[in-house]
């Protein structure tokens, strides 16, 4: 059943909760919510039956969580907060994120921004680029956004995913409607934006948490090379490919290695993590 909780900045988010233990949130990449992604909430079900409090919420812009105005990254990192209060039962405990794609970043960025978060579970990060060509492209996706150019700002976002994708979009008679999703896409870039840059600088060491960071068996190149490279740039780190393919997993699997993880997390409690594999 539908909750609501109201983030520090005033929004309004939509969540489903499951279970009770430790808690676990589920941060989604640029597009997906609640009523078009099964996946994760078949995931948190799973966990949830073995023990752990799981969190499914619709991020600013999207589904249940209508918001007006910019949707930048520090909006979306009040409502992450906002989603850890929940699943943590208001303890202060914090939770572990599962970050999807680009929510990866914004699980990393919540982290580094010292939210109550005991760990990071990150599927696919997108973090191919150099600090600079990232910046370059959302730069422009920013500006056709910010000059209401939503159909514009989509092309930009989704110039690099395999055209498929974005054909797909293009063929709904609904495409201009569906275009306009690209507002709630700003955090999903910023977040890429400072990811990248983090990782050239050596400012995502500062992340001092448990991170495993997971690929698809069968997925596109760049990213067993992006999640090794965050397991090596973070102190407590490890790589791992999960059952899965086309950026999604499989969530028997997937729900195999978020129980083991938060499992770990909660025994490790405040002691040395030491590594996350």
């Amino acid at each position: 059943m539908t909750e609501h909780v109201m983030t520090s900045r005033g929004d309004t988010i939509a969540y489903d909760r499951y279970g009770d233990g430790p808690g676990l949130v589920f941060v989604a990449g640029a597009g997906p919510f609640r009523a078009v992604d099964p996946v994760t909430t078949g995931t948190a079900e799973r966990v949830a039956q073995r023990g752990v409090r799981t969190m499914v919420f619709d991020r600013l812009g999207r589904g249940e969580s209508p918001a007006d105005g910019v949707l930048d990254l520090e909006r979306e990192l009040a409502a992450v907060a906002a989603a850890i209060s929940v699943a943590d039962g208001g303890s202060g405990d914090g939770a572990v994120l599962c970050g999807h794609s680009s929510g990866c970043s914004i699980a990393l960025a919540a982290a580094h921004a010292g939210l109550p978060v005991t760990g990071l579970v990150l599927w696919e990060a997108p973090l191919g680029d150099d600090a600079a060509t990232t910046k370059e492209w959302i730069d422009e996706f920013e500006r056709r956004l910010d000059a209401g150019d939503h159909v514009g700002a989509t092309e930009q976002y989704m110039k690099d995913m395999p055209p498929e994708w974005l054909d797909g979009m293009r063929a709904s008679p609904d495409f201009e409607q569906l275009a306009r999703a690209s507002a709630s896409q700003r955090a999903d870039g910023q977040s890429l934006v400072w990811a990248t840059a983090a990782l050239e600088d050596g400012s995502l060491g500062s992340v001092d948490v448990p991170v495993l960071a997971v690929y698809g068996t069968s997925t596109f190149p760049e990213m067993p090379p992006a999640a090794e490279a965050i397991a090596a740039a973070v102190p407590h780190g490890a790589s791992r490919a999960v059952a899965g393919a086309q950026h999604t997993w499989e969530p028997d699997a997937m729900a195999d290695e978020l129980v083991r993880f938060v499992r770990r997390v909660r025994a490790a409690g405040d002691g040395p993590v030491g590594h996350a594999e």
